[in-house]
């Protein structure tokens, strides 16, 4: 048995969900925080047994999108300019951590 926990964007989190209960899975959903740019995320839980893992990674990576933010940067202030640049940042898509687990009870 396994406890999968996967980390996906808040926008993607009820799709994820939707097909992971299709596909008959049942899964816990956690209201989380990003670090980095303190976006909003879930966490899903779902234990399933050890055949079935794959399963449950291709459905997450099926429906996690992956996104591109415009960020600003600030300059040094020491430059006699007034330019803030951008970046481009990638966020979304899944983080998935499978754990060995030694009971599973539902009572």
């Amino acid at each position: 048995m396994k406890l999968i926990l996967a980390i996906v964007g808040k926008d993607d989190a009820n799709i994820v969900m939707d097909a992971l209960t299709e596909q008959k899975f049942q899964v816990t959903k956690l209201a989380t925080t990003g670090g980095f740019l303190r976006a909003g995320n879930t966490t899903l839980l779902t234990g399933v047994e050890d055949g079935k893992v794959s399963k449950v990674i291709d459905i997450i990576s099926q429906y996690s999108s992956k996104r591109t933010h415009i960020m600003s940067g600030a300059m040094p202030m020491d430059l006699d300019v007034n330019i803030s640049p951008t970046f481009e940042v990638t966020t979304g898509g899944a983080t998935i951590f499978v754990l060995d687990v030694d009971q599973y009870e539902k009572v």
